[in-house]
């Protein structure tokens, strides 16, 4: 039962989310937009975070950088590439997957850096991220770039309607969505599990872990790349506070307070967050946020896991049910967390589903 029912709440989240926005109005509607976005960033940082168990303390640097990139684009600063949406859009997605390859290149490579250390080094990479875009004044320097041109339709032509952005911003979380799960359930998906467990034990058993590590950072920095851009047409404005340290730092308490381990629930969580503050922020006035701050805490204790990732956990792939017999260690293990499961290694030491 606890495995359909992950299944079924995942597929009623969505039904739900694309009922939304005709019922709440085009003001409202935006604003879910808005809260979206935000949920595909949290999505990226739970497919590195939950998958591989790679904690990024500088997530918004990829994030802000689609921003950038949509907003340069968009607004004529880059004239060999026009200044079409589409272009932002693919710009957006290329160029922070490229910083994300190139940053774990440098992290994973030789003894590579892992825990505290890797934490601390993703620290340092935002402050000075926030400290160099400050001072670039191509980019706006320390105010930023306005007047970004809202999202359209299709991309070039009306401006979209708050209800329309919000069904544009739901497909592509949808889309972001579906490319981690595919990821995350397939045989890759089972050896970044592994590493997560136990780097140590994958790397001996003939994986390249490095390269596992590297695929997915870059999976995540080109969705948290999506995300800025999706930031960028909807607020009209990028700053260098977008790839800093205070929002990696948020959205580590969304993806924390949903469920690290369910990529759903790190969605959500970003909403259900976002949506605490608005709150918050109207009833409480200025204790707002010592309430969300206990809130956090109190999560944090009460709920380690995250509030949402047991109603959501999905079932095993079909390959890992077929591998496991009834009251076996191991199917009790892929009934508690199907990512526990570690793929069987081909003959030649390659990772299964990795070309």
């Amino acid at each position: 039962m606890r495995v359909a029912r992950g299944t079924l709440l995942t597929l009623l989240c969505w039904a739900m989310l694309a009922i939304l926005p005709p019922m709440l109005g085009d003001w409202n509607a935006s604003l879910l937009a808005q809260y979206v976005t935000y949920g595909i960033f949290a999505l990226s940082l739970g497919l590195l975070w939950g998958t591989a168990g790679i904690l990024c303390f500088g997530q918004a640097i990829f994030f802000g950088i689609g921003a950038y990139s949509m907003a340069l684009v968009t607004l004529g600063k880059l004239p060999a590439l026009g200044t079409s949406q589409w272009t932002g859009l693919a710009l957006a997605l290329a160029l922070p997957a490229a910083a994300a390859a190139l940053i774990g290149w440098l992290l994973f490579r030789g003894r590579a850096l892992a825990g505290a250390q890797l934490g601390i080094v993703t620290l340092c990479a935002a402050v000075v991220a926030e400290t160099a875009a400050r001072r670039w004044d191509f980019i706006g320097g320390f105010n930023g770039l306005f007047g970004v041109p809202p999202l359209a339709f299709p991309f070039e032509g009306d401006t979209l309607s708050g209800i329309g952005t919000a069904y544009a911003t739901l497909a592509a979380a949808l889309a972001a969505y579906l490319l981690g799960l595919a990821i995350t359930r397939s045989p890759l998906g089972t050896v970044l599990a592994a590493i997560r467990n136990d780097e140590n034990r994958t790397a001996h058993l003939g994986y390249n872990v490095r390269s596992h590590k590297i695929f997915v950072f870059t999976v995540s920095g080109g969705i948290a790349g999506l995300a800025g851009a999706l930031f960028a047409v909807q607020f009209n404005f990028v700053s260098p506070s977008l790839v800093g340290f205070a929002l990696s730092t948020e959205v580590l308490i969304w993806v924390a307070v949903g469920g690290r381990a369910v990529l759903m629930a790190a969605f959500l969580g970003a909403l259900l967050v976002r949506s605490a503050e608005n709150v918050m922020s109207a009833t409480l006035a200025d204790y707002w946020l010592l309430a969300l701050g206990l809130l956090f805490v109190a999560t944090v204790v009460l709920a380690p896991q995250g509030l949402l990732a047991g109603l959501l956990h999905l079932p095993p792939p079909r390959r890992l049910r077929r591998r496991l017999t009834p009251g076996s260690a191991g199917s009790v293990a892929a009934r508690r967390d199907a990512d526990d499961a570690v793929a069987t290694p081909r003959a030649d030491g390659a990772a299964a589903g990795v070309p």
